[in-house]
């Protein structure tokens, strides 16, 4: 059985998975609502650069267990079932999945805010880093680590 949380290499996890797990779960009857986020690669930087593509990779274990610990304190709200967030790990072209943050919850109004909640807190909180490769303007490729880019501007 798949842990409800962790960082995982890419192919190794997708939204189908994702979608068998919470289905499989014995308490899934009592569950009225869906809401899952899907992180994507997406082609272009807020400077305005193409992105070529991005490399992921983190502190797996401490990575995996913040996650887990982030599903656990919001599965206690109340008409909440189950959270789950799993991250993916590698090189993605744009396009291409990143991270799958799903909440079941008894009704749509209890899955909403928890999912918004756990997404905000994985990216702040998990030990997840990435790599962008980027061409500028001028045609110049580079790459560079996030944390990188957001101490220079």
């Amino acid at each position: 059985m798949i842990s409800h949380a962790g960082v995982h290499r890419k192919g190794r996890f997708s939204l189908f998975d994702l979608l068998r797990s919470i289905r499989g779960r014995p308490d899934f009857h009592k569950v009225g609502a869906l809401a899952i986020f899907v992180g994507v690669v997406r082609g272009e930087a807020p400077s305005g650069e193409t992105v070529k593509k991005l490399r992921l990779e983190a502190y797996e274990e401490k990575a995996s267990e913040v996650l887990e610990n982030i599903c656990d304190q919001l599965q206690k709200r109340p008409g909440v079932i189950d959270v789950e967030i799993h991250h993916l790990l590698g090189e993605f072209d744009v396009g291409e999945d990143l991270v799958y943050v799903l909440v079941a919850g008894s009704h749509r109004h209890d899955v909403f805010p928890a999912l918004e909640e756990a997404v905000e807190r994985y990216k702040k909180e998990a030990l997840i880093f990435k790599k962008e490769y980027v061409t500028d303007k001028e045609g110049v490729t580079k790459s560079y680590w996030i944390s990188e880019r957001e101490f220079v501007s």
